[in-house]
């Protein structure tokens, strides 16, 4: 990242137009609005890639078994989204986005303390309602936010930045998340699942916290998908 960058501010000094223009960094709003996506969806695919290998390493249910219980994010991120065109008439961007932080924080809190204590499989359930509809919020607010900080000639250049953050989050959610339960930090492997779920709920206090320094008045953007 360090040396693309270099390369993009030396095409500039040298008058040649950059595949990404700095300009777009510049941009407050914007920069918190990516902070958001970026967490989102590091938060999204990690706790995916952390329940789902928890479900078949440790409590040992097959792929099947597994789609089955996680039929509730899906439940929850369908409504929520199903919604979202709606919320996002009735209510502003930074509120929806710092609901959706609030509410999958706390479904990760449900998870960890529901599975914990209960070997059934429905223990699940709540927690992963909540993250789903928590991300289902959030997700197209902030790229609302995002886009809308620049101008109809910009769109291509912000469009193609907002979704490489988003891809750089689903990445890094993996990546993290896939460290930590291969590293052997704790003595149990259930211990390593929960200490993987409790730094991703740390990453969702990093994007509250970013969904906090966001202006209380946004201008009012286009619904987009």
């Amino acid at each position: 990242l360090a040396l693309f960058f270099r390369s993009v501010r030396a095409k500039e000094k040298a008058g040649k137009e950059p595949l990404l223009s700095t300009s777009l960094f510049r941009n407050r709003t914007s920069n918190l609005g990516l902070v958001t996506q970026n967490t989102q969806w590091l938060m999204l695919m990690g706790t995916s890639f952390v329940v789902s290998a928890y479900l078949q390493v440790v409590r040992g249910y097959n792929a099947i078994q597994t789609g089955v219980i996680f039929t509730a994010a899906t439940l929850g991120i369908l409504v929520s989204s199903l919604a979202a065109e709606r919320l996002a008439k009735r209510r502003a961007q930074r509120t929806l986005i710092l609901a959706g932080f609030v509410v999958t924080i706390a479904g990760i809190a449900t998870l960890l303390l529901l599975v914990t204590g209960s070997p059934t499989a429905w223990a699940f359930a709540p927690g992963l309602l909540l993250i789903g509809l928590g991300l289902g919020v959030m997700l197209t607010p902030s790229v609302n936010l995002v886009q809308s900080s620049f101008s109809e000639g910009q769109q291509g250049e912000i469009s193609g930045l907002s979704r490489s953050v988003s891809n750089l989050g689903s990445t890094l959610g993996t990546a993290i998340a896939g460290t930590i339960l291969v590293a052997g930090i704790t003595v149990t492997p259930e211990r390593s699942y929960g200490l993987a779920m409790a730094v991703l709920g740390v990453v969702g206090l990093v994007g509250l916290v970013a969904a906090v320094m966001l202006p209380s008045q946004l201008r009012a953007a286009r619904f987009r998908t």
